[in-house]
């Protein structure tokens, strides 16, 4: 467990600390021991926390999504810099109402830069719908109408050429990670959430696609994350809002969704992210899938062999705090497998918005 502990640090950790322009690749474990001898126990906890910028501001409340475009945070003020010199975490995400234009962006990027943990700067930018740049106006950048629409020209190499493109705009502007592209297969017609981010209803034309728009991401100096595992594209209720589920078993799982985990794993993906979604047919209960050691350890780790980085996708999101305090959902999911913990707000006095 130690090994594999160190060889994830390895990854988080001296990625963070390295110049923005270098390729995010492991590094000898003697030299984490030796980053990790350095770095105090608080410090070591904030590299497993992913945040959005409004949460190290303790004076900032919000509880809709509605709140946050309403009052934009746009740069880094005195409250964010004492709180980050505290408590220094592992990552910070931008979303939508915290840009502007390209010299804010480069501002607010820079001032992020110098934050104590050197954290990584991660966006949502999946292309078509969730394109927190290419949707913006004051950005000339190429947009895409949908991954749906890709998926649907039969050839992968469009989705290299989508993921390329999006990965050099992000590097350009001073990103490292984007939490692309998605995986989920789109079997439910009801379902509200995935759509067309996914590029099929079919996992045997989404697979190559995912792992092309990977491929494109990494050679444009971005890291990809594939999401939502175990599969967020056969539900019909949303998660950012309350519960959903999938009442699939494990085996109907394998032959659809899994199709596509498994091409990304094999690919080489750092990051998976969770989804929120019960699988009452797998593990016997409602228990989100991001809380469960069933589908983390059992299937994600131990069945498809995923030794890389397993991180949550926002636990700001109802389904998780309509049912779990901040501290008992970011324990339950670190004890049921999770590497990162993405998006905890104070107190969780934040809603419904997140990839």
């Amino acid at each position: 467990m130690k090994k594999y502990y160190i060889w994830m640090l390895a990854v988080i950790l001296l990625a963070s600390c390295s110049n923005n322009d270098d390729p995010v690749v492991p590094q000898p474990a003697d030299d984490v021991e030796e980053e990790l001898a350095k770095m105090t126990l608080t410090e070591k906890v904030g590299q497993m926390f992913y945040t959005r910028l409004e949460s190290l501001d303790t004076t900032f409340h919000w509880n809709t999504y509605d709140d946050l475009q309403v009052n934009p945070m746009i740069e880094v003020n005195t409250t964010i810099k004492d709180v980050n010199s505290k408590y220094p975490v592992g990552g910070i995400i931008l979303y939508a109402w915290n840009i502007d234009d390209e010299s804010q962006l480069a501002s607010l990027i820079a001032d992020i830069r110098t934050f104590n943990g050197s954290p990584l700067l991660c966006i949502d930018e999946e292309g078509g719908r969730i394109a927190r740049i290419a949707n913006n106006p004051k950005f000339n950048v190429k947009k895409y109408e949908s991954m749906e629409a890709i998926g649907q020209t039969g050839d992968p190499a469009n989705a290299y050429e989508c993921g390329n493109t999006i990965g050099t705009y992000l590097k350009h502007y001073g990103f490292d990670i984007d939490f692309a592209p998605v995986a989920d297969v789109n079997t439910n017609p009801e379902n509200i959430i995935i759509g067309k981010r996914a590029f099929s209803d079919d996992p045997q034309v989404a697979a190559p696609m995912v792992t092309n728009y990977l491929q494109g991401l990494k050679d444009a100096g971005i890291t990809g994350c594939i999401k939502h595992f175990p599969g967020h594209g056969d539900t019909k209720a949303d998660t950012h809002y309350g519960y959903a589920r999938s009442m699939k078993t494990w085996d109907e799982l394998k032959d659809c969704e899994m199709v596509t985990f498994k091409a990304g794993i094999a690919w080489g993906c750092q990051l998976i992210m969770t989804a929120h979604i019960g699988l009452p047919n797998v593990t016997g209960s409602d228990i989100p899938s991001t809380m469960s050691p069933i589908i983390l350890q059992d299937k994600l780790r131990e069945e498809l062999g995923y030794q890389n980085i397993i991180i949550t996708d926002g636990m700001e999101m109802g389904s998780i705090t309509q049912q779990y305090s901040s501290g008992e959902a970011a324990v339950a999911s670190i004890l049921a497998g999770v590497d990162i913990v993405q998006g905890l707000c104070q107190g969780f006095r934040c809603r419904h918005q997140s990839s």
